[in-house]
């Protein structure tokens, strides 16, 4: 493998920090001791003091020079393993498990109890589009629409649409088609295959469709054909869903910018989705699918719900198989659904939970979604998340309140976890190491300095030692957020308050995400920047969390929640 030449004392120095965490005490530094002649590429104890600065350690001459051996031999070790290929898919031997072990999951099994459609199929398409999966899928059983119908609805509107919202990279017409004549077909013999059978969806680009282009929404991959397709894409496929088409997502799971194409947010389409399940949630929002697959790292199903509105589920880390989808941090990535009500949610989690061998961290747990008692809930909140956030926060909270669930101080960890950030930056920049070493990063449109190119550059600074005191770091959160829990049936509070995102991102705890009210303000860049003076009505949300695996008690909260603040069934503007 080449390695790009105005690298070489970057990758030297990536080797060396990952020798320095193996050392042992630190000790105040001093004179070179006379190892510093050779040539300018050659390793010396003047090259280990500088590499020293990156570490925020000192070693004495005495120390650097006892180490120019071992550290000569690692850097040949190191070249050897840059040669092997590593495949996308291949991951690590150690494997995350949210579970700690004393930490008893309630066993459910897989039963899905949804609420009673009472609405008659509307006679305009727009309100037939905007319409949730639930009634969709009460008219087809009552014959009042036929899969071909709706499957032919959505594809006009993508044509319509889809080059304002940019929230579709490739629209498979031909197989939705098919796959719609299918469930009518099976609709017709009286076969039912679920809730989702004749619903059309959009799937993101990361999960593997066979023959179907799947690009990752990068430049490096905009040719890639799978062979297979992704585990969630075959249940999708025996739930009779129909695929429209491949949604958008930020290059390598980042950002709203794909290939050389923003995706928008339909309530106001100068400001982008946010990502990276930018597409997902655009098209989700849009009218341009009943529902959609959207993928979480950290953030990426709830940050484009709160920026278009819609209602984002991210499962328990486990739940949902990754297999088949690309890998950017296998510790913490996960797949979720991405609709228009909380109850839509619970009907597509249903289809594609489960457990599935060619996913090293998939969970063997079923999935109960039923009506609840929600007064008998005990829902935690953080005063200070409130008293810091804004009048459509406060109003969800009072709205709680409103339905009798109990309220009460939850006790959030006072730990510093800040540092966990480096779980995504790490493991991204070895998942994508081939880029960075044969200087295909280059070919990725968004180079600003906190793109992927130059995160992963910097990740290779983060030594092997301070990684797994990360690691620590996270075991010891998971601890504080379990005993955090006892006593509780979920915490609500906004998106992003007290690195919640972060924190339960690394713990996998779920996250619902839903719309609570609406705001004034001006649109807004990737990372949350005003871009214009000129205001708009934005959606906003607010989040539910849950135990490990215990999305039922979130979606139950979430339904009564949605019904009480009554915001859900606003549409953005224009797109009738």
């Amino acid at each position: 493998m080449d390695i790009k030449t105005d690298r070489r004392a970057l990758l030297r120095g990536a080797a060396l920090t990952g020798a320095f965490g193996a050392m042992g005490g630190c000790n105040p530094g001093g004179d070179d001791g006379g190892q510093n002649s050779g040539a300018e590429d050659d390793l010396t104890t003047k090259t280990i003091a500088a590499a020293e600065k990156l570490q925020g350690i000192e070693y004495t001459p005495q120390e650097r020079a006892m180490m120019l051996d071992d550290i000569e031999q690692r850097l040949t070790t190191l070249a050897a393993l840059r040669a092997i290929e590593f495949p996308n898919e291949l991951a690590p031997a150690c494997v995350f498990d949210p579970k700690l072990p004393r930490k008893k999951i309630p066993s459910q099994k897989n039963r899905l109890n949804l609420s009673e459609v009472t609405r008659d199929l509307p006679q305009s398409e727009a309100d037939i589009a905007f319409a949730s999966v639930v009634e969709q899928g009460h008219w087809l059983r009552a014959g009042a629409i036929t899969s071909a119908q709706l499957t032919d609805i959505y594809l006009r509107r993508i044509e319509k649409y889809n080059g304002t919202l940019n929230a579709y990279i490739t629209v498979t017409a031909d197989l939705a088609r098919a796959q719609a004549a299918k469930a009518d077909v099976d609709f017709a013999e009286g076969r039912d295959r679920g809730p989702l059978q004749g619903i059309p969806y959009g799937l993101k680009d990361l999960a593997d469709t066979k023959n179907v282009l799947t690009s990752w929404g990068a430049m490096p991959y905009k040719d890639r054909f799978p062979e297979t397709d992704a585990e969630v894409t075959r249940k999708l496929r025996r739930a009779g869903a129909v695929l429209l088409g491949k949604t958008a997502c930020g290059a390598i799971a980042y950002g709203d910018q794909w290939f050389a194409a923003t995706t928008r947010n339909p309530w106001y389409a100068e400001e982008g989705s946010s990502g990276s399940s930018a597409g997902s949630a655009s098209a989700v929002a849009g009218g341009l699918c009943a529902f959609s697959i959207g993928t979480e790292t950290l953030g990426s199903i709830i940050s484009p719900s709160e920026r278009c509105g819609t209602t984002g589920l991210r499962p328990t880390f486990g739940r949902v198989s990754r297999a088949g989808f690309m890998a950017l941090c296998w510790s913490l990535d996960k797949v979720g659904p991405i609709c228009r009500t909380v109850e839509d949610n619970a009907a597509v989690l249903s289809a594609i939970n489960g457990f599935d061998a060619d996913d090293p961290s998939a969970a063997r747990v079923g999935f109960t979604y039923e009506p609840q008692d929600i007064t008998k809930m005990t829902v935690g909140f953080v005063p200070a998340w409130f008293e810091e956030g804004d009048s459509a926060d406060r109003k969800a909270l009072e709205a709680l309140k409103d339905i009798g669930v109990t309220l009460k101080e939850f006790p959030w960890p006072e730990i510093d976890f800040g540092s966990l950030i480096e779980i995504v930056q790490v493991e991204a920049a070895a998942a994508f190491a081939d880029l960075t070493l044969s200087n295909r990063d280059d070919e990725l449109v968004w180079q600003a300095k906190e793109a992927w190119p130059n995160a992963w550059r910097a990740a290779r600074f983060v030594s092997a030692v301070d990684y797994v005191q990360i690691d620590r770091l996270r075991r010891r959160l998971m601890q504080d957020m379990m005993t955090a829990f006892e006593g509780f049936d979920a915490l609500i509070g906004p998106h992003f308050a007290g690195g919640a995102l972060l924190a339960t991102n690394a713990t996998g705890h779920p996250q619902l995400a839903l719309r609570a009210g609406f705001s004034q303000r001006p649109a807004l860049s990737l990372f949350d920047e005003p871009i214009q003076k000129q205001t708009f009505k934005a959606p906003r949300g607010i989040s539910l969390w849950a135990d490990l695996f215990e999305e039922r008690k979130i979606l139950a909260l979430g339904a009564a929640l949605e019904k009480k603040l009554s915001v859900s069934d606003q549409r953005p503007p224009n797109f009738d």
